[in-house]
Order: C-alpha cells, then structure tokens, then sequence
C-alpha cells in the first residue's frame, strides 16, 4: 500500500509547486492554476482520487495543513499596524461578518434554493476571505495607505471566526430546537475564546521561554515550533469543536508581538512550508469534486457567487466602516477585495462529510458551490483589483519610488533629495542607528533583514517602482534584487557595482543593474563622501544645459538618475548613461569646487 501511494504523494508536490510556479510566470494568481491543476488531476482525468488514497487520514491532514498556514498569518500580525487600521478590522470582522452571513444566507435561498439549514451553513462558511489569496494581490498590487494592512488583518483574523460560525450553525442543525441551539452557541463560543485562545498563548509563551532560555538547539527550533501547534491545535478541537483555528492563529499572534525572542528564522521556515501546503491542499481538495456536480450548479453558482461580489461585499463594507475615519477611495477599494481561499475550501469540505455521515443529500452541493465561488471571485478580484486601485488613486500604474536597501548616509542623502522631487523611498537596514538617523531626516524607514520573506507582508510597497540593493555586502545586494525581481521586474531592479572584481566575471549572471557605472563600488561611494561629495539636485534649462553641468563639475559629478518633465525617474546604470535635457533634472553625486581646497 505505501509504494502505490508514493507516486501519487509525489505527484502532487510535483503538480502543485508546477502550478504556482507557471502562476508566477504567467502573472496569474496562484490559486486559479492550482485550481485548475487540481481539476484536472481528479475530475478530468481521473488520475487522483483523494478519498481513495488517504481514507480517513484526509481530513486530519487537511486540518493541521490549514492549522499551520493559519499559524504562519498570524506571525506577519503586527500590533504597531493596529493603531492605523484597529477600527476598522474590528467591525469588519464583527459587523461586516454578520453583514455578510445576512447577504449570503438569502442569497442562498433565493439564487441557490437551499434550504434554511443548508442555507446559513454556506453563509457561514464563505463569511472567510482568503488571506493565502489577498497576499500575493496585495503584493501585485502594493496599494498605498490603509487598505493593505487593513485586508491583511481581515483575511486573517475571519477565518477562525467563520470557522467557529459554521460550527455553530452545524450543531444548531443537529441540535434542532431553537433555544437548546442558542444556548449551546453561546457556550460554544465561549469555550472557543477561552481554550482557543488560552492554549494560543499558552503554546507562544513555552516556545518563547524556551528559546530566549537556550533551552532546545537552534536546529530544533522549528520542529519544536511545529510539535507546539499541532498539539495546541488539537488539544483546543478536542476541548472545544473548531477552537483549533483560534488557537494556532494567536499563537502565531503572540509570537510575533513579543519582543524576547528571536523568531525571524522561524518565520522564514514557515514560509516555506505555507507554499508547500497551500499547493498540496489545492490539488488534493480540487481532485475531490465531481465534475457532474460543477456542472449542475455552475450557472446557479455563478450567479450566487455575483451576488457576493456586488451585494455583500459592498453592502458588508460601507455599513461595517460608517464613520470609521476611511475614506471613500479606501472604502471602494475594501469593498472590491474579498476572495475566497483555502480556508473556505477546507472548512466546506470537513462540514460537507459531517452532513453527508449524518444522511443529508443537499450537503452535496456545499462543496462545489464553495469552489464556483472561490474560482468566480479569484477571477473578478484578481483581474480587475489592480485596475479599480490605480482607477481610486490607491496604486500607481508606474510607480516612481524607490526602495533603498541600507540606511547609510548616502542612501539617506540620496533618498531625501527624491523625496523632495515629490516621489516615495522607503529605506530598509537592520542596523538601529542607521534606521533612527534616517526617520530623524524625515525618512520611512523598516527595521529588519530585506532577505526575510515575510518583509514582502509588512513593507508598505505603494508607490514603490524600483530596488536599489546599496548595502557594504555584495551578496546581500544580489539575494536582495532576486527577492525583488518578481516584485518589480528584473528592468527595475538594480545594485551597487561589486567590490571584487574577479566576482564580476564570475557571478555576472546573478547581479541586478549596476547602479551609476561600473566603479561605484560601496567603498568607492564611501571614499567619496569622505573626500567632501554629496548628493545633489541640478534642473537644466536653455541657459544652464547638461554640457555646462559638465563644464561647471568636471570629473567631480557621478550622475544618480534622471528627472524628466513629468517626473518619471530614470536610474543611471553602467550600461545606460546620463543624457539629461533642457527642462529635465540630474541627481548627481557632486563636489563643489571649495571642497577641493
């Protein structure tokens, strides 16, 4: 039995790793061709039958994968995003979810003809956002503002709470009588909170107190990590149905907001793990559907799916920030942005099993209509969101700032003279002093590793079209142009010249554009302004033209980037030059002539 199930555990790693990297090649979302590549590996072809291969290890599997993603959300949960955004995630969360679960439940009956009970399952179930969607939107996207720590905070924080929704309307279904059933969703509810988030806390302060004490090696970090959620994750489900989610969702929480551990490398190892597990799950619950189920529902489903997008989404949005401080763009865009993902999946597919054991037939439907949904609005959202962001102003089509990687005093001179030109720069540097004296000048700036993933979830790219890898170590500067490559675009990601010139020969492949000639060297800039450059802004006209700059500075000029009339930014490369014209700006590396004396 174990080699028969062998090929078909490789295959799907192999297919859905396939799927998210043709995703990004083709500049897709990522769940779409995992959907699809799940399709045709189980209904289409047959190939893959989940329930088949795994029998009933599939939903325990399915839990914990769902449990550790969950887990992995948490930890990119920064308390500091909340002084901006709090209001607004809390009633999102709670008025807007009820919102939602109204909308979606007469949706059901009247679109879908389901039954009452059937009917206030799939509303709970689709009141989840997908966060393991919105991410990679929100990176496409990078809007400016509130909107993205705001869609962050809400995909994540739901999906425990629909999760413990759909519990509840499960047993009242069971249960049957109205005041027995309101009863015991208040009990239920209360344990969820007290379990769910005191094993939550409980799991983040024995891993934090083992650490910081040295009492596990490094190297068992993250297997201790791990052990510490499957085992919170499950204590808290057999205490209390569902609780599972809420528990490994603050423990992730806990984890990243305290500050006496150092949790970085367990971040990045979750990162990792998330990708493998959201491919896995997508397959493995897409082979599950019938393909003459799809077919049955799709142009009910389609329809019902609609209505989430235009009725409750908008509806669940303006009525849950009324007077929330957010403004009318932020709110247009919020209320265009709510996909569903693997959680919804998940969640469906469990509750679909209970109701099928218990002899429902209309529980059949449950799945499939939550997989139209999740395609249709993956679909609307995913295409149409980058337009409708740039169309309120929230995202630029061509953004002109610049992410500067390193704090030093060149990168701060350079980015306060850009600044000014009217362009965002965000300076990135895991060094303090670099980081205070660059927010002293007036500079956003991001304490931390660039080469950690989960920076992607908490810099604020809006605005941001271009990296500018500027740190002393050339490896650094290389890892952080391909971390940024898909980000940007290769054509806008650049670099300082390396320091050794063998390296260039040899690693020339690696690089991204060398940033202003081939001699720019980190220690060569550095000697530089020791020797009295600086940073310097020029606007060129008739009367002052790019040959008198020229004649004015001699060899004392390194040209930065270029301005142009409309204030699109050009970057000076070893391989592109600086051939600035009348109306146009330089940003130069200068030296005056009274420093040379």
């Amino acid at each position: 039995m174990g080699e028969s199930l062998l090929p078909f555990i490789a295959g799907i790693i192999v297919v859905g790793v396939a799927a998210q990297w043709f995703a990004w090649r083709v500049g897709l979302p990522s769940i779409l061709l995992l959907l699809l590549f799940g399709l045709a590996a189980g209904p289409f072809s047959g190939w893959l039958k989940p329930d088949d291969l795994f029998g009933d290890l599939l939903f325990p599997f399915v839990s914990i994968a769902v449990a550790l993603i969950l887990y992995e959300g948490g930890l990119t949960l920064k308390l500091s995003e909340l002084k901006k955004v709090g209001a607004a995630v809390g009633t999102l969360v709670t008025i807007g979810a009820a919102v939602t679960f109204v909308v979606t439940f007469f949706a059901a009956r009247v679109i879908l003809d389901l039954d009452v009970k059937l009917a206030a399952l799939v509303g709970a179930v689709l009141v989840v956002t997908g966060p393991t969607v919105i991410a990679p939107l929100l990176q496409h996207i990078r809007p400016t503002g509130r909107v993205g720590p705001i869609l962050k905070w809400e995909g994540i924080v739901i999906d425990p709470i629909g999760a413990l929704l759909a519990l509840l309307i499960y047993e009242a279904i069971q249960i049957g009588e109205a005041r027995e059933a309101t009863m015991h969703a208040a009990i239920g509810v209360l344990k969820t909170c007290v379990y769910g988030g005191g094993l939550g806390f409980a799991a983040a302060a024995i891993l934090t107190v083992l650490i910081e004490r040295h009492l596990i090696a490094d190297r068992l970090e993250n297997a201790v990590s791990i052990m510490l959620v499957v085992a919170s994750f499950t204590l808290s489900n057999h205490l209390q149905h569902e609780s599972g989610l809420l528990a490994v969702t603050v423990m992730g929480f806990v984890l990243a907001n305290q500050q006496r551990a150092d949790i970085r490398h367990i971040v990045e190892f979750k990162e990792n793990l998330r990708v493998l597990l959201i491919s896995g799950l997508f397959i493995v619950l897409a082979a599950r559907l019938e393909l003459s189920e799809l077919v049955a529902v799709a142009p009910r489903g389609i329809a019902f799916s609609l209505a989430l997008v235009l009725i409750a989404r908008p509806v669940s949005v303006f009525v849950s920030t009324l007077g929330g401080g957010l403004a009318r763009n932020e709110r247009l865009f919020l209320s265009w942005m709510a996909p569903r993902g693997i959680v919804a999946a998940a969640v469906a597919s469990i509750f679909a099993l209970r109701l099928e054991e218990s002899g429902s037939e209309a529980a059949a439907t449950l799945v499939p209509i939550t997989f139209i949904t999740i395609i249709v609005t993956v679909i609307v959202y995913g295409l149409s969101a980058p337009w409708v962001a740039r169309r309120l102003g929230l995202a630029e089509s061509d953004p002109q700032g610049m992410l500067f990687v390193g704090a030093h005093p060149f990168a701060r001179e350079f980015a306060e003279l850009v600044q000014k030109q009217g362009h965002r720069v965000l300076l990135v540097d895991n060094n303090w002093e670099n980081i205070n004296a660059s927010r002293m000048a007036g500079l956003p700036a991001y304490h931390g590793s660039i080469l950690s993933e989960h920076v992607l979830d908490e810099l604020d790219l809006g605005g941001l079209g271009r990296v500018l890898a500027m740190t002393p170590n050339d490896w650094v500067n290389i890892l952080a142009v391909q971390r940024f490559t898909h980000v940007f675009g290769k054509a806008n990601c650049y670099q300082l010249a390396p320091q050794q010139q063998a390296s260039r020969e040899k690693h020339k492949f690696l690089y991204g554009q060398w940033l202003f000639d081939e001699a720019a060297t980190y220690e060569n800039i550095t000697n530089r302004l020791a020797d009295g450059f600086g940073p310097k802004s020029t606007n060129l006209s008739s009367e002052f033209t790019f040959e008198d700059f020229r004649a004015e500075y001699g060899d004392r000029f390194v040209p930065l980037c270029v301005m142009d009339e409309n204030g699109r930014l050009s970057v000076v490369t070893s391989e592109h030059g600086a051939e600035p014209v009348e109306g146009q700006s330089i940003i130069s590396l200068v030296r005056d002539r009274d420093a040379t004396l």
